[in-house]
């Protein structure tokens, strides 16, 4: 609460947002003033039951309230799931009276003019945005350092800015530098010779230098002014600017956050070396949060070792990563087609791949949701569709069959997944009828999967992600009344051992669960068709190690138990480990 002791500091503090978004320049310090007084009163109220904080009306200013209102936008909830997870109540302690309210607002708008009068200054451009507060700055500390003795003699009219440049660093930019010689040539054609014969300049430090030098000896060159109109959506303020800070520097420096902006904005300034910086980091930096927007990007420039290096994260973290985080929304459909589709593909199992696809179509249906829903609630959502056909038949799902029939559902061989395939009604009845009789045909047969000959695109897949310790993984797997156990050892020295053992259904290793719920081969050998693969990056590039296809007759003793091992020296992790198994007719 404000008291008339502390109005000066209760103002300043107050004002100070003001001139904080307004990123004023040096030369732009002085802070506006506003009329008297301010009448004491609470400046917050409470929002809901979480202790936030709000204005009671909207402004710029408020920089907490904008922090958690850009917090919310980007982590807000569905307004189905809200309900669902949450009391959708929200309380206020007090209510405000009319007057403070339009008394507030009043002094906001004092504020902002006084600050608009003091930013538009001697332009006809807004030189500046209150809600991007630092889009001069980021080019302004840095082009003074490097040219201390030189005043601008470039303006560029772009993005609703005026931008002071110095042209004897355009030069880096194919597109300001030709702009440049286009406008000389009409105003001022006694400095084309001058301006032209300095395009060396800028490729070193020592160049730089004498570009000041010759600055200084030429200073009767008239300032000229150029113009760009940017339609490119991706070209943000802030990219642009740092864009431009490039132009001044000897190597490029970007950061990661800015990446995208400013590939968009070297590509239309044809700035190379730039361009090949974004590039870079980009290859070095593809995560789950930004996969999506740099394939995108990848395919928008013609980048296609980025195009590439990008589908290849997919392919082994699909499942793993992107599959429970809501940047998978983003994932285009024939991105996602082509991901499945790949015989790299890494999925803990075929069950696994099936949930992560289904949550993606639930995504391109619910675009407004916000966090990744439990499976269960996505079956329930697909579950509470009409029942008059499957969601695969009507017109709103032919659209993703041809994902779906790259799935191999045959794999899926529990009571329960299969149980749950039923019950939410997305397949068409022929698919399902199609599948639980492979599966009768394959038990009653002693595991043979006749109708599954093609090892590359039909072989049931696991896998194991090794990250850090412990040093043994293992996991029981069954198929067709078969137990497996799939491991991997570490050992000394990086070195890793990866291999299948078959587990008699008597085994103390095996869960009474297990062995209680699950049909139980009596037979003592079954020939097996497997492949062990193994990925890794190392210095920015995926590494596979495999044993090829194989086949065995697994025993239940040794050494006829275990399958050969694919023993390898792996330096970094995680690793991801695949395991394909296949049981031709015997």
């Amino acid at each position: 609460m404000p008291t008339s002791d502390g109005k000066s500091k209760n103002f300043y503090l107050l004002t100070a947002p003001f001139a904080a978004l307004g990123a004023l320049s040096p030369s732009e310090k002085k802070i506006s003033t506003a009329a008297w007084p301010l009448r004491q009163r609470c400046f917050r109220i409470q929002a809901g039951l979480n202790n936030r904080w709000q204005f009671p009306c909207d402004l710029s200013c408020d920089l907490l309230g904008t922090a958690q209102a850009n917090k919310a936008y980007r982590a807000g909830l569905n307004e189905t799931l809200r309900r669902m997870m949450t009391a959708d109540t929200p309380v206020s302690l007090f209510d405000e009276s009319e007057d403070l309210a339009a008394n507030l607002k009043v002094q906001t708008q004092l504020c902002k003019t006084h600050l608009s009068q003091q930013v538009q200054k001697g332009s006809k451009l807004d030189r500046l945005q209150t809600h991007l507060p630092d889009t001069k700055e980021v080019i302004f500390s840095h082009t003074q350092k490097l040219s201390e003795d030189m005043d601008p003699d470039v303006s560029l009219k772009c993005l609703g800015f005026l931008w002071d440049l110095h042209r004897i660093y355009l030069f880096k930019s194919k597109t300001l530098s030709q702009l440049l010689i286009t406008a000389v040539k009409s105003s001022n054609p006694s400095d084309l010779e001058s301006i032209q014969g300095n395009k060396y300049n800028n490729q070193s430090s020592l160049a730089a230098q004498k570009s000041k030098d010759y600055a200084k000896e030429n200073t009767k060159l008239r300032a000229v002014t150029i113009s760009m109109d940017i339609q490119d959506p991706e070209i943000t303020r802030i990219g642009f600017a740092i864009a431009l800070k490039n132009l001044y520097n000897t190597e490029p420096e970007v950061e990661e956050a800015d990446v995208l902006a400013v590939l968009a904005a070297a590509s239309v300034l044809q700035f190379p070396s730039l361009f090949q910086k974004c590039v870079s980091i980009m290859k070095n930096g593809i995560s789950s949060a930004n996969v999506c927007s740099y394939y995108c990007a990848a395919c928008k420039y013609k980048q296609e070792l980025l195009k590439t290096d990008c589908e290849r994260w997919l392919e082994l973290n699909l499942v793993s990563h992107l599959g429970f985080e809501i940047h998978l929304k983003n994932l285009p459909q024939e991105l996602l087609h082509k991901v499945l589709k790949s015989p790299r593909l890494f999925t803990f199992s075929e069950f696994s791949l099936l949930k992560t696809t289904l949550f993606w179509v639930f995504l391109q249906l619910n675009p407004k949701v916000q966090i990744i829903p439990s499976h269960e609630k996505v079956l329930m959502y697909f579950s509470s569709l009409p029942k008059r056909c499957s969601f695969l038949e009507r017109d709103i799902g032919q659209r993703y069959i041809a994902i779906f029939q790259s799935l191999r559902l045959h794999g899926i061989t529990s009571s329960k997944h299969l149980k749950d395939l039923q019950k939410i009604n997305f397949f068409p009845l022929p698919w399902l009828t199609q599948i639980l009789s492979n599966h009768y045909h394959a038990l009653e047969s002693g595991g043979d999967m006749p109708f599954q000959k093609d090892f590359s695109t039909q072989a049931v897949r696991f896998g194991l992600v090794l990250k850090q310790e412990p040093r043994y993984h293992e996991e029981i797997i069954s198929i067709y009344g078969f137990f497996f156990e799939i491991k991997a050892v570490k050992h000394e020295a990086s070195m890793y051992s990866f291999y299948i053992k078959r587990v008699k259904h008597t085994d103390p290793v095996l869960s009474f669960l297990a062995a209680e719920c699950n049909c139980v081969s009596l037979r003592q050998d079954r020939e097996v068709i497997y492949e062990i693969k193994a990925h890794y990056l190392i210095n920015g590039k995926w590494r596979e190690f495999s044993t090829d296809k194989l086949t065995q007759k697994f025993g239940v003793t040794k050494p006829s138990c275990k399958s050969q091992v694919l023993k390898v020296w792996i330096p970094s992790i995680p690793i991801y480990v695949t395991y394909a198994l296949l049981f031709p007719s015997s």
